[in-house]
């Protein structure tokens, strides 16, 4: 075992700065010579990536614990306090265990640093953070969650002063002043109770959960249709044991929506998730019992919400079937029905724009320009979104943003947060299903319907899972391999351009001339075709995965032709894929 990684652990253990619990919990694996385990929680210090600190809860150096929260957090007041006079910080916690001991540990550095805190008074998601960072003109936010992955992690999420997730300059500023704390006994920490009498913590009410929820009421399409009809559509949500269950109820109560079934069995806040594998909407086992409950009630869809409530899940009774929608799918859907809504209407402002990520589905391209609405595409991730929104509100004067979405089933169809909001899409699921519903359609019939307009397009998202140091490093070889050696045609896909965004620019190989991207530099491959489909991947930057993102798209026969075309080719390109990655 390396000695280094073995020192790092005795220091941990005798370390009297750290909990006894903590440091037994080190002892004991030194005892057991765990060195696989040892390794792990010791090979390296936890990293603040771009946007925060996220892993597996437990002691030592690389796990999510009291410690690290603090060393996030005294970076973030370092840098605070470096670029605003009197700086405050908005704060946020989702249900997921020892979110709320984090959320105090946050709030206890931050008031040591002189820096007021905003603090919700219970848990609640990820959109009211940014609503309360944006509410108070706070200086910065801070979100306490692991998002959708399994109960054994939780994260720290840090925002700045748009509500948005923080973005360069100030997300190095962060790391650098992160990567200079060696010693966590200098960090600073005031006690809880303490700060709370002196006033430093504020508590943040349910007036301000209410504001947030008549703007995004104000924001509803067609509410008479939803006066008149509401009591037509019956729906089934589940808040997996997370943070949307007050305001995603609470906002389909208020718009009008009677026959909402909540599945009961998940309601309890509980971090471990028991009744399911794992929190994540996106899945169908984590939807099941949303579905039952579907089946039970003939109930026209469910609604599933992530921990901290940014993201969304939807199952479809369609011709007596159960449809789970892809975040491509579902974000299609919402983007067309708001364009022609707002169009029919007569709502729709002078100069309307949406923002996505690049690796989310063309269709939606297809669909703005058809409308008129520019489009502006980002890198991965809500936090390139709302920074373009940022972007677009500073130089642009006069634009109007409609929709922002990723595939990974992230949306924002509003513009007070800016990042993933699981409440307001669902109050506009519904009014989408209901709108349908009385054209005698559902959801999957309105996707066919596009689909016959624009034609099919299919995504798919191939996750390979590379877990600890080892895998670490299989990811850098499989990026190298197809950055370095990349292979002229992909499962009889003639390559004809690549994208490097490292540099960022794109090669058309066919006359070898050199595009700039005008987009920020990141560790993403793009592969386009001769037959107008793409390939993306890239390294997950929160999980120890590789993702590859195919883009199909068939516009010839019928639309089961298109079909049946399109998901042949997807699995063709999928097991292409996986051997070339095997090789790595």
């Amino acid at each position: 075992m390396d000695t280094d990684i073995l020192k790092r652990a005795r220091d941990w253990a005798s370390n009297n700065y750290f909990s006894k619990e903590s440091r037994q919990e080190i002892q004991k694996l030194l005892d057991q010579n765990d060195h696989k385990e040892l390794t792990e929680r010791f090979y390296k210090s936890m990293e603040f990536g771009t946007g925060g600190i996220r892993g597996i809860i437990g002691a030592g150096h690389n796990r999510m614990n009291v410690y690290n929260v603090r060393k996030a957090t005294q970076a973030m007041s370092d840098v605070l306090n470096k670029t605003f006079d009197h700086p405050s910080v908005a704060i946020s916690y989702d249900s997921r265990n020892y979110s709320f001991e984090f959320a105090k540990e946050t709030a206890s550095v931050f008031t040591a640093n002189n820096i007021r805190v905003y603090l919700y008074k219970r848990l609640n998601p990820v959109a009211l953070l940014s609503f309360a960072v944006r509410h108070f003109n706070a200086s910065a936010g801070v979100m306490i969650t692991a998002s959708h992955n399994p109960p054994e992690y939780n994260g720290y999420k840090a925002y700045w002063n748009d509500g948005a997730q923080v973005i360069p300059p100030y997300d190095q500023n962060i790391i650098d002043a992160y990567n200079a704390i060696y010693d966590y006994a200098s960090i600073k920490s005031m006690n809880f109770e303490q700060a709370l009498k002196s006033e430093l913590i504020r508590w943040i009410e349910e007036d301000i959960e209410n504001i947030y929820f008549e703007k995004v009421l104000a924001k509803t399409i067609r509410p008479e249709l939803i006066k008149k009809n509401a009591d037509l559509l019956k729906v089934v949500y589940t808040p997996i044991h997370g943070t949307g269950l007050v305001p995603c109820t609470t906002i389909l109560q208020k718009l009008g929506f009677k026959n909402v079934l909540v599945v009961k069995e998940q309601t309890t806040y509980d971090g471990n998730f028991p009744t399911v594998k794992s929190p994540n909407p996106e899945n169908a086992e984590a939807l099941k019992m949303a579905v039952d409950l579907l089946n039970r009630e003939n109930a026209d869809f469910a609604i599933g919400t992530d921990p901290d409530d940014d993201r969304i899940g939807v199952a479809i009774k369609h011709q007596n079937q159960i449809h789970y929608l892809s975040g491509n799918q579902l974000g299609t859907l919402m983007l067309h029905y708001i364009i022609t809504g707002l169009l029919d209407t007569k709502k729709m402002p002078s100069k309307p724009y949406i923002v996505k990520t690049i690796v989310t589905t063309r269709l939606q391209d297809k669909i703005a320009h058809h409308f008129n609405v520019h489009v502006e595409n980002t890198l991965t991730g809500f936090k390139w979104i709302c920074g373009k929104m940022k972007e677009i509100e500073e130089t642009k004067q006069g634009q109007t943003f409609l929709f922002g979405t990723e595939e990974s089933f992230g949306f924002l169809n509003h513009d007070m947060v800016r990042d993933k909001d699981g409440c307001a899409p669902v109050a506009l699921l519904c009014e989408m299903a209901l709108y349908y519903k009385l054209k005698n359609m559902t959801l999957i019939d309105a996707l066919d319907a596009i689909y016959t307009e624009f034609g099919f397009h299919h995504e798919d998202l191939l996750n390979l899972n590379y877990l600890g140091k080892e895998g670490s490093e299989k990811i850098k070889r499989i990026m190298k391999l197809f950055r370095e050696n990349t292979p002229k045609s992909f499962a009889g896909e003639k390559l004809i351009a690549l994208e490097d965004y490292n540099i960022p620019q794109k090669i058309c190989l066919q006359t070898h001339k050199i595009t700039s991207l005008n987009i920020p530099k990141s560790d993403v491959l793009g592969f386009y075709f001769a037959s107008g489909n793409i390939l993306y991947c890239r390294p997950s930057g929160t999980e120890p995965k590789i993702k590859f993102y195919t883009m199909i798209k068939e516009t010839e026969g019928t639309l089961n032709t298109m079909k049946d075309n399109a998901k042949r080719k997807t699995k063709e390109l999928i097991q292409f894929i996986k051997e070339k990655a095997d090789q790595a």
